[in-house]
């Protein structure tokens, strides 16, 4: 009897810990770990210590996810403008006194090797979306403007360490923020017609710009390379094109049903270069084929719908924007990483969430995970 009363008192401590929690958002995260740890046990199998790793960063992750979603929006809104002010700094820190890998200055040494451009994936729409927020009903031409400037600042001194990838994906997390705070169309739809006749221009002279010893000014020599190799990665199959194409003969070899877990040959005779990181959607592909493809596919898109549905239901304009950002920023991982492994955008390193193995990606997710359950949260908890 007394054990039962033990019982029902514990329940009765943790209930409002897990009160208010969006069920359909942690049933399709469920489903998209699921997946990501059946591609990491096969991928990384003869990859040291790869699916442990993965499996306890899920556990982070999830812990993470766990105390932010008790954090109140409203606290949240307090951290926007000294995380985004700190983030800044350590850029300008690292730009000044970084460590330099491979030719990118990307890293800080505090005692501890740091990123600071992963901080301003939250940061960057944290405080838009407080900059927003506080101008509220009255917003004018100028407060977009403000806007663009905060954005800017981060993923300019990003992309010049130089981190393409990681500033594509700040500036678009921002983007999104500004977007939703109601951004005219008549100022997108100039930008996305310019962009899309640079595309074309850029498809039908291919042949003349990517001759070697041309220079693109813009862009960095890698980076010219990668968008040479998406136009034609047959031209150098065993060297820069390598991993688009191994990364489309996996996932054309899947067929509709897969060859069959853990059977993956392009997979396990170390074809696919990255296999447990950036690629690693080729190796699902492979054993998976078109059905898990789907799967994994559907999952995605019922966990932005979810996002854009807790988005709508928000309390407030912050948390609105936030959440709203927050979930695209899922749509642009998923697109971006998918996209590059089938030859249809440039190589970047975008990992796949819930997938690629990586603990500082891995931890991220869980932050925002939590911001977004947070918010669901404050809306299911407000009184009627």
């Amino acid at each position: 009897m007394s054990r039962a009363l033990d019982d029902r008192t514990w329940r009765q401590r943790l209930a409002p810990l897990f009160s208010g929690f969006d069920l359909p958002l942690m049933a399709v995260v469920g489903v998209l770990a699921g997946a990501g740890l059946l591609a990491m046990y096969s991928a990384g199998f003869d990859h040291g210590t790869r699916f442990v790793d993965h499996g306890r960063n899920m556990l982070l992750a999830a812990l993470i996810l766990f105390v932010v979603a008790q954090v109140p929006p409203q606290r949240l809104m307090a951290l926007a403008v000294p995380l985004y002010t700190v983030g800044l700094l350590l850029l300008v820190a690292t730009a000044l006194f970084g460590l330099t890998k491979k030719g990118a200055t990307r890293w800080l040494n505090l005692g501890l090797v740091i990123q600071p451009s992963e901080i301003l994936k939250i940061a960057t729409p944290l405080m838009l979306a407080w900059w927003f927020q506080r101008r509220e009903g009255s917003l004018r031409p100028r407060d977009f403007a403000g806007a663009g400037l905060i954005l800017l600042l981060p993923a300019a001194l990003i992309a010049k360490q130089p981190d393409l990838g990681t500033a594509i994906l700040v500036f678009s997390a921002g983007f999104y923020v500004i977007f939703f705070a109601g951004l005219s169309w008549r100022l997108i739809l100039p930008v996305v017609a310019i962009a899309a006749i640079g595309l074309t221009a850029l498809v039908l002279s291919e042949d003349a710009i990517c001759q070697p010893g041309v220079d693109w000014k813009v862009l960095h020599e890698y980076q010219k390379n990668r968008v040479c190799t998406l136009l034609d990665p047959t031209k150098d199959p065993l060297g820069k094109g390598f991993h688009i194409i191994q990364g489309m003969i996996a996932i054309g070899s899947g067929g509709v049903w897969g060859k069959g877990f853990m059977k993956g040959t392009q997979t396990h005779l170390e074809f696919i270069p990255e296999r447990t990181t950036d690629f690693i959607f080729a190796a699902y592909s492979e054993e998976f084929g078109l059905f898990g493809c789907l799967v994994l596919i559907i999952g995605f898109a019922t966990l932005i719908l979810r996002g854009l549905v807790i988005a709508f239901e928000a309390p407030t304009m912050f948390a609105r924007l936030l959440a709203g950002a927050i979930t695209l920023s899922f749509f642009t991982y998923s697109m971006v990483n998918m996209g590059m492994v089938s030859g249809i955008l440039p190589v970047v390193g975008v990992p796949l969430p819930f997938v690629s193995y990586g603990g500082t990606a891995m931890v991220m997710l869980g932050l925002s995970l939590g911001i977004l359950m947070s918010i669901a949260r404050a809306r299911r908890l407000m009184p009627s």
